[in-house]
């Protein structure tokens, strides 16, 4: 089995959906740690009993604080791939470099459109018709590496930016499993810039 390290910020709903899942056994994968950059989700993993470890992120201490996760990583935990579930950090091209096409990003919308921080702000400004959630290996573009899974879900005038956030979190949760599930199971072949996806 691969074993797959999580890593958090400050949102719950893809640790609570990996987890869950791993739980039940539909990951064939083994999860063990959670690194995050905030201690909010700590009792999240103590729920599942997961070691759960904190990497506070500065400007000044970007840089040692990942030659620090990858110690942790690759030296104690022998981690094959990492996944970013909604972790709101960028990753610099040192620690990209230690997992190739080993890293998976669940971003909050249906790339190529609004990328960034906030994209549910930027589609409610635009009054887009559909939101989406974009799985995809992390590269040094921000949100511009090789897609593997996506859905969308239909929205209106009617969605303020908060039930935007709670439509696409079920998007998201259900993306970056299925992404995450692909990879495990060697059903995606990276071509150039672009994912080819085989069906389970």
């Amino acid at each position: 089995k691969q074993r797959v390290a999580i890593m958090v910020s400050k949102y719950d709903h893809c640790l609570w959906e990996l987890l869950l899942r791993y739980r039940s056994g539909e990951l064939h994968c083994d999860i063990p740690v959670v690194l995050s950059n905030h201690p909010n989700l700590k009792p999240v993993c103590d729920t599942f009993g997961i070691p759960f470890e904190v990497f506070p992120i500065t400007h000044e201490n970007k840089l040692q604080q990942e030659h620090r996760e990858i110690e942790l990583l690759k030296g104690k935990h022998e981690v094959d791939m990492v996944v970013l579930a909604r972790y709101m950090q960028v990753k610099t091209q040192g620690f990209l470099n230690e997992f190739p096409n080993r890293i998976l990003n669940i971003h909050h919308s249906f790339l190529p459109a609004f990328t960034g921080a906030k994209p549910y702000r930027a589609a409610h400004d635009r009054g887009v018709k559909l939101i989406g959630a974009t799985a995809h290996y992390a590269t040094d573009d921000l949100d511009e590496g090789p897609i593997i899974e996506q859905d969308v879900i239909r929205v209106s005038h009617r969605d303020d930016i908060e039930s935007l956030q709670l439509k696409g979190q079920i998007l998201e949760r259900n993306v970056l499993v299925r992404a995450l599930e692909a990879h495990l199971d060697e059903r995606v072949i990276l071509h150039n810039t672009k994912c080819v996806v085989f069906g389970d």
